[in-house]
């Protein structure tokens, strides 16, 4: 079940992926509200707590990295945490009916198979039922949602600068490559990924701009609009244009466009060379 994405790499050089952590927790907790069923005497049988828990489990655990996909094309950020809240909460609604359908299937083919029959939504109804699953659904696809974003937000973390080190360490693909920063033109936000552009080349390093943002101010960088860091070294121009905002042309006869809220910051930084 596991994939390249679900993996992270914990201290001690470990890997343990968002989803392991979610299975591990998963049976967990089914064997605990399963024993719990049996004490209480839930069901006509001992292995009815076992059956209802375990399948419970077993879809939650697999619906899991579908959780971890939403994460990734919709990430909580400071700009957008209405619209990702609003999506994420729209999005356990489905969740919540593959989860119901899946269990219905599953208990109710466990117990033909012994001659009886369970009867998921006789006595509550189908939409009371599917409220009563709903609400602690919505608990659960938080709960997996907080895990994929905690690894996310690790996985995004620029490496710790180097000490008497002047260049820039990023992780281009699996590879760790270093920059020295005067070669780095523009650093560009590109959805959940920063665009390293050098005359070489471009590396696409998985992050937010605003954590390169600071790791990168020591090295010249300023931050001329909401998706994009210039080298201030490969300045060559500033232009102001009809709109308000401003035009930079970098040394290479490269030009990228400024925000005019941010054109103070750098021609505060520009003065204060």
């Amino acid at each position: 079940m596991t994939t390249g994405d679900d993996c992270g790499t914990t201290g001690g050089g470990s890997k343990i992926g968002p989803w392991a952590i979610i299975a591990a927790v998963g049976v967990v907790v089914a064997l605990v509200n399963a024993t719990s069923g049996i004490i209480e005497g839930a069901g006509d049988h001992w292995i009815e707590p076992v059956v209802w828990e375990a399948t419970s489990a077993v879809v939650i655990i697999g619906m899991a990295p579908l959780i971890g996909m939403a994460m990734r094309r919709w990430p909580p950020r400071a700009d957008n945490l209405a619209l990702a809240g609003a999506i994420h909460f729209a999005l356990t609604i489905p969740f919540s009916l593959g989860h119901v359908l899946a269990i219905f299937v599953m208990r109710e083919t466990a117990y033909w198979a012994v001659g009886a029959h369970y009867g998921f939504f006789h006595d509550n109804g189908v939409a009371l039922t599917f409220l009563y699953e709903w609400r602690k659904d919505v608990l659960s696809y938080a709960a997996i949602a907080a895990v994929y974003y905690v690894f996310q937000r690790m996985a995004e973390r620029p490496p710790p600068a180097r000490p008497n080190d002047d260049r820039i360490e990023i992780r281009d693909g699996g590879a760790a490559v270093f920059l020295a920063a005067a070669d780095v033109l523009t650093v560009e936000a590109a959805g959940n990924y920063i665009e390293f552009h050098t005359l070489a080349r471009t590396h696409l390093v998985r992050g937010t701009l605003a954590a390169w943002e600071a790791r990168l101010a020591t090295h010249g960088f300023v931050r001329v609009h909401r998706s994009r860091l210039v080298n201030r070294a490969r300045i060559g121009a500033i232009k102001p244009t009809p709109a308000g905002d401003f035009e930079i042309v970098l040394d290479t006869g490269r030009a990228v466009v400024g925000s005019r809220r941010f054109r103070e910051a750098l021609q505060t930084g520009a003065n204060a060379r």
